[in-house]
């Protein structure tokens, strides 16, 4: 199963990023847990200067822009 976690204050793009996730996730029908992290030193503990950003299995793979459906399969 893998670990995705959105990171953002709740913004229109952060909440697109995790539909994007979850898209991604269900259409190579990778099991998942989707966590969304709020709090700002949680952030900061990953290395987030800017959101939205995504991490899967603990590695961060993109801050301060949405990415697509299509990257976000490449990287699951």
């Amino acid at each position: 199963m893998k670990k995705i976690l959105i990171f953002g204050t709740g913004c229109p793009k952060c909440k697109n990023l995790a539909a994007n996730a979850e898209k991604a996730a269900a259409d190579k029908g990778v099991e998942y847990d989707l966590e969304k992290i709020t709090d700002i030193s949680e952030m900061t503990r990953f290395g987030i200067m800017s959101t939205p950003a995504i991490a899967i299995d603990g590695a961060v793979k993109c801050c301060g822009k949405l990415a697509s459906v299509e990257k976000i399969k490449e990287w699951l």
